[in-house]
């Protein structure tokens, strides 16, 4: 499916919007354990990256488009994302928000989701995988958003499920990657009871 541009600043500020109220709820557990070897805090800055990374990226236009769609850019990252690089990334970005990780965060959504929405779209941005279109780029800001609020609402032992319309781009993402990767088997048989995931199991 594929997702308007309004569509997609709408998923991301959703998306932002669930993020900081869910930071907002850490009461001083940065320290407690987050996600692998992430403390909260580390988990938090890691997340409030998909919020950094638009600001950064919309600085940097690229000249031509050399990933084409949102599920190009993850195939494209695969390899960087297991690599040890992201955790060290993610502990600094948690120290850099500072004595107030929730009001960073805070500001920064602030500060970030007006730029996106004040884009077309058609903006060309340099990502760590090449050039792409802002409006290709923006989904995968979203779905890191989804996916990382619910780590940390699980970290925090929080129910807290994803607004609609985010949680909708994010999951046709999971579908894309699980078709175009031969594992819409195994997602549909553990969707509808089926069968349970494989160990290790990810579309990423």
């Amino acid at each position: 499916m594929d997702f308007s541009w309004t569509i997609s600043c709408r998923a991301f500020a959703d998306a932002a919007e669930w993020f900081v109220a869910t930071a907002a709820l850490v009461d001083g557990r940065w320290t407690e354990p987050g996600l692998g070897e992430w403390d909260v805090r580390s988990l938090v800055g890691h997340t409030s990256r998909a919020l950094l990374t638009v600001e950064t990226y919309l600085s940097s236009p690229a000249e031509v488009v050399e990933v084409g769609s949102t599920a190009d850019y993850y195939r494209a990252t695969r390899a960087a994302a297991a690599g040890p690089d992201v955790a060290d990334r993610g502990r600094a970005a948690g120290e850099a928000l500072g004595t107030d990780p929730a009001a960073a965060v805070a500001e920064i959504a602030a500060r970030v989701v007006p730029l996106a929405a004040a884009c077309v779209g058609h903006e060309v941005v340099t990502t760590i995988a090449g050039g792409m279109r802002l409006a290709d780029y923006l989904p995968t800001r979203t779905f890191e958003l989804v996916v990382h609020t619910a780590d940390l609402a699980a970290a925090l032992g929080l129910v807290s499920e994803p607004p609609p319309v985010p949680a909708r781009q994010a999951l046709d993402l999971v579908a894309q990657l699980a078709v175009t990767d031969g594992r819409a088997t195994a997602l549909l048989r553990a969707a509808t009871g089926r069968d349970g995931l494989p160990p290790g199991f990810s579309v990423l």
